[in-house]
């Protein structure tokens, strides 16, 4: 039965290749996967374990400056440096810088753009940094640049460079240029370093360290030398050996990679799911093609085991076979998308291209496994076949009963998962969100099942409209959708799978979007707004440099703060008394916000009927700095994004701070005469032209609040890609073997009358009218679902409104039928070119 399995893969090898192609391009996306993650986490583990190979012990603390958290003084640096065993005692303070390019702009991505001293030992040389040109900076004025950054901003030693930390911008002189392990450049991020007089004034105070780095004499104890340090430190610091540090970024490598490669395998499982579709399509269409050639083995003794045998054999070899290829193809996606990651600024750390045996075992268990179980039903189909069909060309029809049986099943399997997505939508949050996902792939599952009984009213429905349009081509290309119902629904579903998840995707992406933007234009006034491109607080001085600016009329910050009542912590934004009403659309529910003025507090209102507050009330306040008072409720108000439940005035949030400079994030802007280049040009000059700063007007400010979702569906929309290509292929496949069946047939209506011309017509339509069909399903299904999702999102976003993407779901339906257009391309020319006599004579 082996050789009899070949003899058929090798027989049947044009109409294996769209199987061979599906199972292909499944198992590159599993491969590509592992292979591409398993070499990035061996490529930052290498890097981390490098970047602390000399490190004995590393030291941290919470240093910020403020006496609860001390940080490392140069007396605790000298008792571990006399240490035994130690060779050297490195102390480290860092913090945020961000360097401007020639164009002002800042190098770098913000948040990973890191200032640092630079720390000599012996030699002059600091064993983190091997400069390329030049020094390190030894004196105040001088900074030293990370390699990328200086190539970046085209600097050379001796240039000046503008360089901004949390402060105002200063200009230094560039001493040096070096290269680096260090995590904040290998994140895509830059490094300047200072010296370490200038490092401690700009990020703790002088003489103290937030880190510290300890390195061992040859032959002393890594362990022992830890065990020594700890009882020199200050509370709260903490040191750990660098092996063990080195350890636990890897642990932290694994658990971040990890989220992508779950993220990756399950659109290659979607993928893989479309697949099964075509596979099982292919193996049904060549049993059915084989019914007689089966039936004879049968009629010559072959059992019912051996004949299923076969049919898994051919499904093996052709899953080996698309393995194999598809596993090399997910090697070359791997080196691709670690170019690409390059190409669009991130960075990944040179090493080798890692192929695991579990990448290995994956790819072939899934393909070939796959490829058998997706024939299993066809194969068992075929053992049926009794011997007596030999004697009569006509193909094994599916029996009434099992027809009666397969509807009914999907049907309730349908309304079972139409019921969990309903029941999901009314539930409401993560728990609403679980059932949603149960029901929707129960509902798709009674879709696939139901789609081939779907099949005929739909296209029933569009019969006249097709033999109108196209007269006979129409009619005869409507009668053959319907034909064999099974294999339009298989063909079909497999666009209505992916076209699902798209429409839904575009659907809920579409509604969020939308909120999102109405949230920000409902709430915001101001023109413009001001933050740190890292992320951090904003100095005090840039709200002072502000409220000088010209053209600015009003000015207030979001400056957060944080206390108790009852127990409870709270937030609280710190505002600028009578501006905030003309930054932000605050709406009253009681009181008045101008209560603000007095040292009142306004409360919102969400949050002060939770806990039974009204205006006019006291609450006992305990502060971040332990100091205990009371406030008054001045005002209650519609609760926003921006703002936090509780709004202070700017006076009470600095008074009571714990933290020895405020904690502004944001500052908001409002200007004479509404956004403008000059009132930009203005707020940009008030701040010193800092490249750090970010100032954004509102259509910023919207882009920032919802451009995640934006591209949030273009990475759906790319991973997706897959599974429509292989629904692609299903529909290719299914109009070549329909063609392949009905040779006879063709070569008669050419004998009759109908040219070439007319029969690619046929199959074309027969296409278009099979994609359309599985992409209304596919649409309709992924509305439903994107309602659903967003129903248990509802709670969480204002201004939630379904919105329905009209014009994405138009494209999507123009493009399923250029699909069908382009997938009959080849079968409609094979069908076209069959010559007349010889098909004819065709059994």
């Amino acid at each position: 039965m082996f050789r009899t399995a070949l003899r058929n893969v090798l027989a049947h090898k044009a109409r294996l290749l769209m199987t061979v192609l599906a199972v292909m391009l499944g198992v590159a996306f599993v491969s590509g996967t592992l292979v591409f993650t398993d070499t990035l986490g061996n490529a930052f583990r290498n890097q981390s374990a490098k970047s602390y190979d000399d490190v004995a012990v590393a030291v941290s603390t919470y240093a910020d400056g403020d006496d609860d958290t001390p940080g490392i003084d140069d007396a605790t640096l000298e008792k571990i440096r006399a240490l035994d065993g130690v060779a050297s005692a490195t102390g480290r303070v860092s913090g945020f810088a961000g360097v401007a390019d020639p164009d002002g702009k800042l190098i770098g991505n913000g948040w990973s753009n890191t200032g640092a001293n630079f720390s000599p030992g012996k030699g002059g040389k600091d064993g983190a940094y091997t400069f390329t040109d030049g020094t390190g900076p030894l004196k105040s004025g001088q900074v030293a640049l990370d390699q990328e950054t200086a190539d970046k901003g085209e600097y050379r030693v001796g240039d000046p460079v503008r360089v901004a930390t949390n402060g105002p911008v200063k200009q230094y002189t560039l001493s040096g240029v070096f290269t680096t392990e260090d995590g904040a450049v290998n994140a895509g991020g830059s490094l300047v370093l200072f010296d370490t007089a200038t490092a401690q004034t700009l990020y703790l105070k002088p003489g103290v360290f937030k880190d510290a780095t300890v390195t061992a004499t040859a032959g002393s104890s890594d362990r022992a030398i830890l065990d020594a340090i700890e009882p020199l430190l200050p509370k709260d610091a903490t040191a750990q050996t660098g092996k063990a540090l080195a350890d636990e970024q890897a642990e932290q490598i694994e658990s971040g990679l990890s989220g992508l490669n779950a993220m990756l395998l399950a659109f290659a499982g979607i993928a893989l799911f479309v697949g099964v579709f075509l596979i099982a399509n292919t193996f049904t269409m060549l049993v059915a093609q084989r019914t007689r050639e089966l039936a004879l083995m049968r009629a010559i003794g072959a059992s019912r085991r051996q004949i299923k045998r076969s049919v898994l054999i051919e499904a093996a070899v052709v899953g080996t076979l698309a393995s194999v290829i598809g596993f090399v193809l997910g090697i070359g996606l791997a080196t691709g998308l670690r170019s690409a990651t390059s190409l669009i600024g991130g960075k990944i750390p040179a090493g080798p291209l890692i192929i695991s045996p579990v990448a290995v075992g994956a790819a072939f268990g899934v393909g070939i496994l796959i490829t058998v179980l997706a024939a299993w039903l066809p194969a068992r189909r075929a053992a049926k076949i009794a011997p007596v069909a030999a004697m009569s060309s006509v193909h094994a029809v599916a029996t009434t009963k099992s027809l009666i049986v397969r509807n009914s099943i999907g049907a309730v399997i349908a309304l079972i998962g139409a019921a969990g997505i309903v029941g999901g939508a009314a539930t409401g949050g993560e728990d609403g969100r679980y059932l949603v996902a149960a029901g929707a792939f129960l509902a798709l599952i009674g879709i696939i099942v139901l789609i081939p009984l779907l099949s005929r009213p739909a296209v029933a429905a569009v019969r006249p409209l097709l033999r109108k349009l196209f007269g006979v081509s129409g009619k005869l290309a409507a009668q053959n959708a319907v034909r064999n119902p099974r294999r339009t629904g298989a063909t079909a579903s497999a666009l209505a799978i992916g076209l699902t998840l798209v429409t839904g995707i575009s659907v809920l992406g579409v509604t969020l979007g939308q909120a999102i933007d109405k949230m920000t234009t409902d709430n915001i006034r101001a023109d413009y707004m001001v933050s740190m491109a890292s992320g951090d607080s904003l100095d005090e001085s840039a709200l002072t440099a502000l409220s000088k600016a010209d053209g600015v009329t009003a000015l207030s910050p979001q400056q957060s703060v944080y206390f108790q009542i009852d127990g409870e912590f709270h937030s609280a934004s710190g505002v600028t008394p009578g501006d905030v009403e003309k930054v932000f659309s605050l709406k009253t529910v009681s009181g008045s916000l101008s209560s603000l003025k007095d040292g009142e507090v306004a409360v919102g209102s969400k949050t002060a009927k939770s806990n039974g507050w009204k205006t006019g009330d006291t609450l006992p306040v305990t502060f971040d700095d332990e100091k205990k008072a009371t406030v008054k409720v001045g005002a209650l108000y519609e609760e926003n994004e921006f703002l936090s439940p509780f709004v202070v005035p700017k006076a009470f949030a600095d008074a009571h701070s714990s933290t020895s400079r405020p904690d502004i994030r944001e500052i908001w802007i409002k200007t004479d005469g509404g956004a403008s280049k000059a009132n930009e040009q203005a707020v940009v000059n008030a701040l010193g032209d800092n490249p750090a700063m970010s100032v954004m007007d509102q259509q910023d400010i919207r882009d920032t609040f919802g451009g995640f979702v934006n591209t949030a569906l273009n990475i759906m929309y790319g991973l997706l890609a897959m599974a429509l290509l292989i629904a692609v292929l299903g529909v290719v496949n299914t109009l070549a073997m329909s063609v392949f069946e009905r040779q006879q047939e063709i070569g008669m209506l050419r004998a009759i009358g109908l040219d070439r011309g007319r029969v690619k017509r046929m199959i074309r339509l027969e296409a278009v009218v099979i994609s359309v069909f599985g992409a209304v399903i596919g649409v309709g299904l992924g509305v439903f679902l994107g309602w659903a999702i967003g129903r248990t999102l509802a709670d969480q976003i204002p201004g939630y409104a379904l919105v329905v993407p009209w014009d994405r779901i138009a494209l999507f339906l123009v493009l399923a039928g250029l699909v069908g257009v382009l997938a009959s391309l080849w079968p409609a020319r094979s069908g076209a070119k069959l010559n007349m006599l010889t098909a004819i004579k065709t059994e």
